[in-house]
């Protein structure tokens, strides 16, 4: 509707529209947190936390409203429609750019579970939406190098702990726990210094979905894999603001996760660390292939890193 105005005015009107619909909803989840901290009981968090889920569902679509209000992006998306808004989901995608949240939970809002971010540490602290994060339950991650667990390998059952935590309060309502198997921004920088196998992907990283797995067991029905293109050119957080980014392509498959992958060690047994491995390795082989198929034929890998992420 607002696609005629120029690109700047359009990004200053979608980030006060965004900043207003994030304070508003917030307010709302705020309250309900400080009920849910004063009352830390199982039944009065059972009934409230589909609430919570409900109001941060009410943000996103307003979200998506805002996008369509002052954008006129092509979105191509298939494998969605066939999902159930219905028990638990395991969710993975590549990773290009801050907008790729905002893709994910526009796409995916109320057709499956919320979805739950496993988030960096320090993003608790981004004024209002770190708090809402918290208040939500997102499981908030160090990142620890491989020199610190060397000095203090106790740093790796931190994260298995925050997980285990994270997940338990997880199955009290369905929910779809979101993890970047990359675990960082896919740039052409990293590409090369990782010595990636893969064209369009950096080496995927399974801690985090194999930790999910084994707190929450049986409870996932199936791992929805996400692939996002940006077949022009992958935008900033302000690009897209600004409507600039003309077309987002989104793949979505559901793939059955091994029944015995609930009861496995990934910490303490190599053989079954290996299998995970293996099985992760196979789906983004078969992502970057799917990438290689949506891009435009003259692109190359470094074009869907822009600099711009």
């Amino acid at each position: 509707m607002l696609g005629f105005l120029p690109p700047v005015v359009r990004g200053v009107i979608a980030f006060l529209l965004l900043v207003v619909n994030t304070l508003f909803w917030c307010s709302l989840v705020f309250v309900l947190a400080l009920v849910k901290l004063v009352l830390p009981f199982a039944a009065v968090r059972k009934a409230i936390d589909p609430v919570l889920n409900g109001v941060a569902t009410a943000w996103i679509a307003c979200n998506s409203g805002w996008m369509r209000l002052t954008q006129r992006t092509q979105w191509d998306v298939q494998g969605v429609d066939d999902l159930a808004y219905r028990g638990w989901y395991l969710v993975n995608a590549n990773h290009q750019s801050w907008v790729d949240i905002f893709v994910l939970q526009h796409t995916m809002n109320r057709r499956i579970p919320m979805l739950k971010f496993f988030l960096k540490q320090q993003l608790i602290y981004v004024p209002v939406i770190g708090l809402a994060w918290w208040a939500l339950d997102f499981p908030f991650m160090a990142r620890h190098s491989k020199a610190d667990l060397r000095k203090n390998p106790a740093l790796r059952g931190q994260d298995r702990e925050t997980t285990r935590r994270a997940c338990e309060k997880f199955a009290l309502v369905p929910t779809s726990v979101m993890n970047f198997a990359e675990g960082t921004r896919f740039t052409a920088a990293k590409h090369q210094a990782q010595g990636s196998p893969y064209r369009h992907l950096l080496k995927p990283k399974s801690g985090a979905l194999a930790l999910a797995l084994e707190a929450m067991g049986a409870k996932f029905q199936s791992l929805i894999d996400v692939t996002i293109v940006y077949p022009d050119g992958v935008p900033s957080f302000w690009d897209f603001l600004c409507g600039r980014t003309t077309r987002v392509v989104v793949r979505a498959r559901e793939v059955a996760i091994p029944a015995d992958f609930a009861q496995g060690d990934y910490v303490a047994d190599s053989v079954f660390r290996g299998r995970f491995h293996r099985w992760l390795a196979g789906i983004w082989a078969a992502k970057d292939a799917e990438i290689d198929a949506l891009m435009p034929p003259q692109a190359a890998p470094s074009d869907t890193a822009a600099a711009k992420t």
